[in-house]
């Protein structure tokens, strides 16, 4: 520990002994680090925060995809809003204009402010402008008008986007319409000259297929009639018309004018629900009731009183019998007809084939012109209704949420910090100088270092004595060495009194 001190104590007198060299590095390092600090220019950052909310007043579903294409449209103008276009805006609307004489200057001046404006999303359509120039109020300004630049871009060109849109829409449904009126008149033509005859509709093929899936399904309701008609044959004939017993049954009245009562019941109850002449249901109970009425004629009077009363399950089972037989008969007659149209069809195009391919190609392209005509018309009618909707009220909702800063101290450089480096740095370089200094030279500052040194032993050492000149002149210049660090000292505090009056002079 004593060998530390000793050391120390050792090296703490080489560099006060030199300390002239030590004062003179020191202002050295200073000088030169301040006036370096200094040449580094201001730069000064003025920050704002916006909110674009979408709303539309269209409902729900009116229009899916107005709210997605609005929201990649302020993505688009967030990620181009630094483009040269918009930054020789912000050039010619500050006071950047002043400092430019020609478009290769404005152009040079967009270009370093490509580097020193930030565009930075924090969530959902809330992000961040950052602008930095060497005043504050240049850099408020520059913020302030991307924020303008903003708004336009979002609000002008949209709707200026939306017409544009409606005339181009316009002129391609124009000529779109020319040509689906051609293919109408084509198609009503075709189907005067070939197809007017035919049944059905739609080209010869279609109409084949049609006709086919028809009596394909003509041919399942057959079949399940007439099965259904056997069954209720059969149930009838092990029904007896008549039953024992006359005090049930009015006197005279036989099974078939039994039946001629019930059918004109049913046509009454037919009639009373609407139905006219021509209705299936009244056309097939007037064929039931007429033979009836033929039956009740050839049945003898007093056939009921003679066998018993007729029997009232009999006479339900030959009513639905009728009608199952109605329904087979139509189903019958509804075949044929479908058998008929097909065999027509067939034989069409079988005779002439060429006919049902220009057909189907006609029919194509009209249901194509179609299609696209119909598709156009309703995006047409989509962004009329949106252009409407941005006429009325703004699409877009901007909204600042934190104005545009007004800087009080520079983002760059720290000058205080940098400031307060170079003057330790000078301290510490000039007391380094120093001790190196007193490495470099050969001189002992004990008997023990010289007599180490020499090898030969020390007999005394001799104090320095000093006459009174030399005192007073030594006192004095310790007084100018004080005098020397002092006025570093102060030359630092005056550095930062000036910093702080540029920084008020600034805001």
């Amino acid at each position: 520990m004593t060998g530390l001190y000793e050391e120390i104590r050792i090296a703490a007198h080489a560099i006060w002994t030199r300390r002239w060299l030590a004062l003179a590095i020191a202002w050295g390092i200073c000088i030169l680090g301040w006036l370096a600090v200094s040449q580094i220019p201001s730069r000064y950052e003025s920050r704002a925060r916006v909110f674009v909310q979408m709303r539309s007043i269209l409902p729900a579903g009116a229009d899916p995809s107005a709210m997605g294409d609005q929201q990649r449209d302020i993505d688009t103008v967030r990620q181009t809003l630094t483009s040269s276009v918009n930054l020789q805006k912000v050039v010619r609307g500050t006071d950047l204009a002043k400092t430019v004489s020609s478009d290769r200057d404005i152009a040079d001046r967009a270009a370093g402010l490509q580097n020193a404006i930030k565009i930075t999303a924090q969530q959902d359509n809330l992000f961040e402008i950052v602008s930095t120039a060497a005043s504050p109020k240049l850099a408020t300004s520059i913020t302030q008008k991307l924020i303008d630049i903003f708004v336009e871009t979002n609000l002008s060109d949209d709707r200026q986007q939306s017409s544009q849109t409606l005339q181009f829409l316009d002129g391609q449904l124009e000529t779109l319409g020319g040509k689906l009126q051609d293919a109408e008149a084509k198609r009503a033509d075709f189907q005067n000259r070939y197809l007017g005859s035919l049944p059905g509709t739609g080209s010869v093929s279609d109409r084949i297929g049609a006709a086919r899936a028809q009596l394909s399904q003509v041919d399942g309701d057959l079949a399940a009639a007439s099965t259904s008609l056997a069954a209720l044959q059969g149930q009838l004939a092990g029904t007896p018309a008549t039953i024992a017993g006359g005090g049930g049954g009015a006197p005279g009245v036989g099974p078939a004018r039994a039946r001629v009562a019930a059918i004109q019941g049913q046509l009454a109850d037919a009639r009373g629900r609407g139905y006219t002449d021509n209705h299936p249901d009244v056309v097939a109970l007037k064929a039931q009731l007429a033979q009836a009425q033929a039956a009740a004629r050839s049945e003898p009077a007093g056939a009921a009183a003679a066998g018993g009363v007729p029997n009232p399950a009999h006479v339900s089972l030959q009513s639905m019998m009728a009608d199952r037989q109605a329904n087979v008969a139509a189903l019958r007659i509804r075949r044929q007809q479908l058998q008929g149209d097909l065999d027509t069809l067939n034989a069409k195009l079988t005779e002439d084939p060429e006919v049902a391919a220009q057909q189907g190609e006609i029919e194509r392209n009209y249901t194509v012109l179609k299609d696209q005509y119909d598709r156009l018309l309703a995006q047409r009618e989509q962004v009329n209704l949106r252009s409407q909707a941005q006429t009325q009220t703004d699409a877009v909702k901007f909204s600042v949420i934190d104005p545009p800063t007004q800087p009080r101290a520079p983002s760059a450089p720290n000058r205080v910090l940098l400031l307060t480096g170079v003057l330790i740095a000078g301290i510490f370089g000039g007391i380094g100088g120093a001790f190196a200094m007193s490495r470099v030279q050969a001189t002992f500052p004990t008997a023990q270092r010289l007599e180490k040194a020499s090898g030969m032993p020390v007999i005394g050492s001799i104090g320095e004595m000093l006459t009174r000149r030399q005192a007073e002149l030594r006192r004095k210049r310790l007084k100018l060495f004080a005098g020397g660090v002092g006025a570093l000292g102060v030359s630092y505090v005056a550095l930062l009194g000036v910093e702080m009056l540029q920084r008020g002079l600034a805001a």
